[in-house]
């Protein structure tokens, strides 16, 4: 059928998916001419092993004529978001740097968003890499500056308010001009200028020291304390004024090792960094990479990328200057993304490399066993106390390495029957796969022996699926991985030395892991709100309160009468310290 396709094929701009037997996409790709590129797969040319890995796995394939081959750009970007097919590099599975927002409005909010498009009407700093120092910064403005919290203002002031966060513009009339001053200061700010907030800081911790008030002192020396925190970065000075993107590649041994190093206002912000396998053209991998990264994240003014590639598409795609320099200063940043590039191949290939191997051992030795596809295994684990907080997990692994992108949590509602919560989970992967034509697993593995492996098996002929091979995976006494068992309760002796013993290990682990810790979330949240709720006087507003500005309940526990009379009173802040203090004795 392929043959007969191939003769078909026309020379215009156009995607091409290639999909394997299952017809689940595996591979998107652009191409000037269709009929060239796409029979380059099939000509008796020779491919390196993971090219070659590509093609055994291609059984059908499709394609799509555009006007232009900008068109085919955006079209292969929008295909490899839809599909995810596991030989494309895909971007961060979807994820953007976080970005501070500070709106222009009469009441002006400041946010931290991942917007990928710029909103009219706001003034967008960063990007920040680290998205705890973002966060930082933020909580840091928003104890200097009291501007508005809420989405939609209401009629009434809220929480905020009464602990100082927010001026209240809800209910209370506000001079515009208040909010114009604090726009401009944290405006200013976020542009690396804090001398101006410090000094005016270090003014109230003088004033303050002088009326005594060495609590109100203290917070002002905090605050200090926090810019300083927070502005010492170790960043890079160049000459550079503009918002600048250097990216580079570097190939070697089958991987491309793509860098971007992040500039703006002179300062060396950020190196961003993709090790991945190398399963086609070198300058199509790299540029469907620059496009995928940029539909998340925001475009710099400048984009320096090295000399030799074909960027007239991209040009057209991107709106922002494109610099491809022979020599000077921006020459020099290629480079240096390049020697980094280097570097992290270098350092992360044996690593990558030696993995990959056992995991292709591992699962050559699985389907000798099981003589099933192994490409895509999803594992199931369900975790409870005594019926309480009930949970499962959905991990999947492919081609032996975890996709966290794919991974799964359910809150389930057997209580402690795990029978029924195992049904209730694979019962809601599958028929959610069914109805809407999602991916299918080549093999299910559940966390436990006959028990689960029955309950799973229940769900499979009910829902009329037969391509997916069961199996169970349980633990000794001594909570290690001893056993795997088929769907006809037959144990598999594995050896414990083996590549496949270490995988499934390593797969139990994470299944479990991955369960209990969101068990554990769910468990202490209940637990935290169960103990407010049996306090005198608390309600749903109070709690809140309390929380808000106590971040959690050790915190209201440690606090005095006085500290927890300033947020919801005296008569119920004696009611609470009271509770804890029997509390602690009864204990």
């Amino acid at each position: 059928m392929i043959r007969e396709k191939l003769l078909t094929l026309p020379q215009e701009p156009g995607c091409y998916l290639m999909k394997d037997k299952n017809g689940e996409v595996i591979y998107v790709g652009k191409a000037k001419k269709l009929k060239n590129r796409v029979n380059s797969y099939f000509r008796g040319t020779s491919h390196d092993n993971k090219t070659a890995k590509l093609i055994d796995s291609i059984a059908d394939f499709d394609y799509m004529v555009t006007n232009s081959e900008k068109e085919a750009l955006i079209l292969e970007y929008n295909l490899i978001k839809y599909h995810k097919p596991r030989f494309n590099i895909v971007f961060m599975d979807d994820s953007s740097y976080p970005y501070l927002r500070l709106t222009e409005e009469k009441y002006p909010t400041l946010r931290l968003v991942r917007d990928a498009k710029r909103m009219k009407n706001a003034r967008y700093f960063g990007p920040y890499p680290n998205v705890g120092y973002a966060r930082e910064l933020l909580s840091l403005i928003e104890k200097i500056y009291p501007l508005r919290k809420c989405k939609k203002m209401g009629s009434k002031v809220c929480l905020y308010y009464h602990i100082g966060l927010c001026l209240g513009p809800c209910q209370y009339d506000i001079d515009e001009k208040i909010y114009q001053d604090m726009t401009e200061d944290i405006t200013s700010f976020l542009n690396g200028s804090t001398g101006k907030l410090k000094a005016e800081l270090l003014e109230r911790r003088e004033r303050f020291v002088q009326q005594l008030l060495f609590e109100k002192a203290g917070e002002m020396q905090k605050l200090i304390d926090s810019i300083d925190h927070v502005t010492d970065e170790n960043y890079m000075q160049i000459d550079l004024n503009k918002s600048t993107d250097v990216f580079a590649y570097y190939v070697d041994k089958g991987y491309i090792s793509i860098v971007g190093l992040l500039y703006s206002k002179g300062k060396l912000l950020h190196q961003h960094k993709a090790l991945k396998p190398l399963y086609d053209d070198v300058e199509e991998t790299f540029i469907s990479y620059i496009v995928q990264y940029y539909q998340v994240n925001r475009l710099p003014r400048e984009l320096v990328m090295p000399s030799g590639l074909n960027l007239e598409a991209l040009r057209e795609v991107l709106a922002t200057k494109i610099f491809q320099p022979q020599r000077g200063e921006k020459k020099k940043l290629l480079e240096l993304a390049l020697e980094n590039g280097k570097i992290h191949l270098e350092q992360n290939f044996d690593i990558i490399s030696k993995q990959t191997l056992s995991n292709e051992i591992a699962l050559e030795q699985l389907e000798a066993l099981i003589h099933c596809n192994t490409t895509r295994i999803e594992l199931f684990d369900v975790s409870h106390t005594s019926g309480k907080s009930a949970v499962a997990s959905q991990v999947v692994f492919i081609d032996g390495f975890p996709s966290k992108k794919d991974y799964r949590l359910y809150k389930v509602s057997n209580k402690n029957n795990d029978y029924a919560n195992m049904q209730e989970v694979i019962y809601r992967r599958l028929f959610k796969a069914k109805k809407n034509k999602f991916v299918f697993p080549d093999v299910i593995i559940v966390d436990g022996g006959k028990s689960q492996i029955s309950a799973a098996m229940e769900i499979l002929h009910a829902l009329d699926i037969s391509s997916i091979c069961l199996l169970g995976l349980a633990k000794n006494e001594k909570h290690q991985t001893s056993f795997l068992m088929n769907a006809a309760f037959e144990t598999y002796d594995i050896d414990k030395e083996s590549q496949l013993f270490y995988l499934l290990n390593n797969m139990q682990d994470e299944v479990h892991r991955f369960a209990i810790s969101f068990h554990r979330r769910l468990r202490e949240k209940r637990l935290k709100e169960s103990v407010l709720d049996e306090i005198d006087y608390i309600g749903v507003k109070r709690k809140e309160k309390l929380l808000s500005h106590f971040k959690n309940v050790n915190r209201i526990k440690e606090a005095s009468v006085d500290q927890l009379a300033e947020v919801i009173g005296q008569k119920v802040a004696q009611a609470v310290y009271d509770f804890f203090r029997k509390e602690e004795k009864n204990g």
